[in-house]
């Protein structure tokens, strides 16, 4: 495992990290406690130090499991986690979105509340999840500076979307020079990692980035086909079939970055991002604990050539020579898509490229 640091602080991270949505909460199946702290103890032994939680997954679990798995390696690892949701005083229903509290008070008793949760003095990273940009005012930032300076959190991130905001979002946290944005980022959904990229360089900005869904919420890692989509027992279960078989041919023409016996298609979707200097750590969403041995070795597989690189480009493009929609469009934006379009990024009213939204 290859290791990055975290914007301007002297956070250490793993190429390639854990998103502890997966544990805790029932949004990619449902796995036993026991089940869930083996699977974080696996990641630990596979070199992974990375572990991205957030107070709203399992409203609370999610760190709870993570802080009494973690609790004999802390010295050991770097736990972010999120906060921007009050799960406490409001019902949750079905996957629906949460009232969001982003206030300077709030911010201190969120963290306060997960520091208890996870059983730490600490957290490596505190992350606003889901913010809007006109939430985040110098009341915000005042107590993130002062929690940072008291020493309960070592950086600050800023989490965004997909499809509640972050163009906008994103851009902010980049000129105010926070330590990391997270974002949804792989080789099918591009707009939103090039754009930063692009902001990163304008400013000349220290921001980290860190992808999550890299494999397309299984498209890339080849366990979701147009045959075996709709027997998920999770949320892709319910995506248009467009998505399942545009995702496949979408695929089929990334095939020369497999290398055999080097470089699996898998590994080759996380390698791609690192390949980008700002990409920090990248989150993918791991099943089982051979997923776990499988992606974390993506950070010792040969780097993505020039020449691959420029491939990759084309074919995105191109949309990959497709010219049918993935029926996913209702799902991608950022809040209203007023930004998006005025940045002439609006895939909807142009004949290229089409991303589609994913969840942590």
């Amino acid at each position: 495992m290859n290791f990055r640091t975290l914007g301007d602080s002297d956070v250490e991270v793993s190429e390639v990290g854990f998103g502890a949505w997966v544990v805790g909460t029932d949004w990619w199946g449902d796995r036993t406690r026991e089940d869930a702290i083996d699977l974080l103890h696996h990641a630990v032994d596979e070199g992974i130090t990375y572990f991205d939680t957030g107070d709203v997954y399992g409203h609370g679990d999610s760190e709870e499991l993570l802080g009494e798995a973690l609790a004999d390696r802390r010295e050991d690892v770097t736990v972010a986690t999120k906060i921007g949701y009050d799960f406490y005083n409001n019902p949750q229903a079905g996957h629906g979105e949460l009232p969001k509290e982003i206030t300077g008070e709030w911010v201190r008793t969120a963290t306060e509340r997960s520091l208890d949760r996870l059983g730490m003095d600490h957290v490596d990273v505190l992350q606003l999840h889901n913010a809007n940009v006109e939430e985040v005012d110098a009341d915000v930032l005042e107590a993130l500076d002062e929690l940072r300076e008291e020493g309960l959190v070592r950086s600050i991130g800023w989490a965004l979307g997909p499809s509640i905001g972050w163009l906008a979002e994103g851009d902010m946290a980049i000129r105010e020079e926070f330590d990391s944005v997270q974002l949804v980022w792989n080789l099918f959904e591009q707009e939103v990692g090039n754009h930063f990229l692009n902001t990163i360089r304008e400013t000349d900005s220290s921001t980290s980035l860190i992808p999550r869904v890299p494999h397309s919420s299984g498209l890339l890692n080849e366990q979701v086909t147009p045959e075996t989509g709709h027997d998920l027992d999770d949320h892709r279960g319910f995506r248009p079939d467009a998505w399942y078989e545009t995702g496949w041919e979408k695929l089929e023409t990334l095939r020369f970055l497999e290398r055999g016996g080097e470089r699996t298609m898998a590994q080759a979707a996380i390698a791609y991002l690192l390949s980008h200097d700002e990409v920090a750590t990248v989150t993918p969403t791991f099943h089982t604990k051979e997923d776990i041995t499988r992606w974390a070795a993506a950070s010792e597989v040969p780097k993505l050539s020039d020449d691959e690189l420029t491939r990759v480009a084309d074919r995105y493009a191109d949309n990959f020579g497709i010219d049918r929609d993935d029926g996913m469009d209702e799902l991608r934006s950022s809040v209203g898509g007023d930004d998006i379009r005025a940045a002439g990024i609006d895939k909807r009213a142009t004949a290229g490229p089409r991303n589609s939204a994913s969840s942590d």
